[in-house]
Parts: structure tokens; sequence; C-alpha cells
């Protein structure tokens, strides 16, 4: 587990952003289930996650579709929570960061750490945004 002092500003770089936190298990699958589509981030304190992945995330939602709902969880931190949502992201195995589009509970759209790292931010936002297109 990181100390929350480390990743404190890394948690706010989403949720001062309209990100909401979640940190247990409950949290996660009321999210997920809620009608429409949500966004699942899996933040992480890597490079890839400060990087590429949560300025895409933030800039995907300079979009006239976006979802209905974004939500994060933090990877090494928010066990349970990160546990939990990495079930509703089978089959796809655990990695983070890590992106998926849920829409009424179903997974329609996953971003996983190897589609992140390496790729900027602005790649990563447009994958989103023509998923965001599609499903929102």
């Amino acid at each position: 587990m990181y100390p929350a002092d480390l990743v404190k500003p890394m948690r706010e770089d989403l949720t001062n952003n309209g990100f909401q936190e979640l940190h247990t298990a409950d949290e996660v699958e009321s999210a997920i289930a809620k009608e429409g589509t949500t966004l699942v981030v899996v933040n992480s304190v890597c490079g890839c996650a400060a990087a590429n992945a949560r300025p895409g995330a933030k800039a995907s939602l300079h979009n006239n579709k976006k979802p209905d709902h974004i939500v994060t969880v933090f990877a090494g931190v928010d066990k349970e929570a990160t546990d939990k949502a990495r079930g509703f992201m089978v089959p796809f195995p655990p990695s983070s960061p890590s992106m998926a589009l849920f829409k009424n509970g179903e997974l329609v759209h996953m971003l996983e750490r190897h589609h992140i790292e390496g790729r900027p931010a602005e790649m990563i936002a447009e994958n989103l945004m023509d998923a965001y297109n599609e499903h929102c």
C-alpha cells in the first residue's frame, strides 16, 4: 500500500476534474450498476498514469458525448475497490493504469495498460471519445 500523502496529488488530479473516488467494493458495484454509461479509471502511481492515462482521461471529457458517470479506483491503495472493479473487467487481465467504459453495467470498451503506456494522452483521449460517440 502506498502512503496517503504520496498518492494525494495523483488522486486529486482526477477528483478535481469531476471523477468520484470509490474506496469499497460496494461503491464500485453501485457505480457500475447505475443506468447509463460509466467510465472507470484504475489510477496508479506509475509514470504512464501521470503522463498518459490521467491527462488522456481528462481530455476525453472535452467531447460532445461523454459518460454519465466518471469514477476512479486507485491500484495499490484501495485494494477492495480495485479488485471489485477489475472483476467487472474480466476477461481482461488486471492492469494499471487502465480504463473501462460500462453501459448499463456491461463492459463495452477497455483500455489496458499496454494501450496506454507509450502513447500520448491525445491518442488515449481520442480512443475514449470514439467509444463515447458509439456508446454514450
